[in-house]
């Protein structure tokens, strides 16, 4: 199965949801930023070495806490990287690993509608803000548009001073739900290489990953 995790803004934390969604899984997790990864790198072949012919998808997947897929941080990188390779390198490491988590750019360029077309499900990711909405429905319009089945929405980030708007999001995009607290605990996951699942099974954040997946792991197709 191939997972795409999107959102309409950056900053939103879609990264710590892919690397932690893949964590819950036991799937690999694909930085397809192009421009703006953020990911840990590894030292060997990154993606814009896969996508520009320079090495095979094997060669750049690398083990640890989580399986991770990296991509390359120059611009000289990005743009020898050819973003219609991203689909059947995507599928390529599905069928190596099993699995595979997409950490989609932000916005609706070419690069978001690639994985959202491969992928089986996707997950949306929000700010608990309510004027944050209307990025996240434009981003399900597109995936539907893909036919990228919506498994789930995360409102993330969110603290005791929040409203988080739960019910208009679960009506307008047809899904579930998950609210995954202010937790640093999240929030150094990524750069600390522990997932939040296995670093803090017992927390309100994993319960709402354990969640998560467990909706991803039914594919209910909305």
């Amino acid at each position: 199965m191939i997972v795409a995790v999107a959102g309409g803004k950056g900053g939103v934390g879609k990264t710590t949801v892919a690397y932690n969604l893949g964590a819950e899984l036991g799937a690999a997790v694909v930085d397809a930023d192009l421009g703006m990864a953020d990911l840990p790198e590894g030292r060997g072949p990154d993606l814009h070495d896969v996508l520009a012919g320079r090495a095979e998808p094997s060669e750049a997947v690398r083990g640890g806490p989580v399986t991770l897929l990296p991509c390359g941080r120059s611009l000289a990188g990005a743009r020898a990287a050819d973003v219609r390779a991203l689909g059947e390198t995507l599928r390529a490491v599905e069928r190596a690993e099993g699995g595979v988590v997409v950490d989609c750019p932000a916005g609706l360029r070419a690069d978001v509608g690639v994985p959202l077309a491969v992928a089986d499900a996707c997950v949306l990711v929000a700010s608990p803000r309510r004027f944050a909405l209307a990025d996240v429905v434009r981003t399900r319009e597109l995936a539907r548009e893909l036919d990228a089945g919506l498994v789930g929405v995360v409102l993330n980030r969110t603290t005791g001073a929040d409203d988080p708007p739960e019910d208009a999001l679960r009506r307008v995009l047809g899904a579930p739900v998950s609210t995954v607290p202010a937790d640093p605990r999240v929030g150094r996951s990524v750069a600390e290489e522990r997932p939040v699942v296995s670093a803090a099974p017992e927390s309100t954040a994993s319960g709402a990953f354990q969640s998560l997946g467990a909706a991803v792991r039914s594919c209910e197709r909305v």
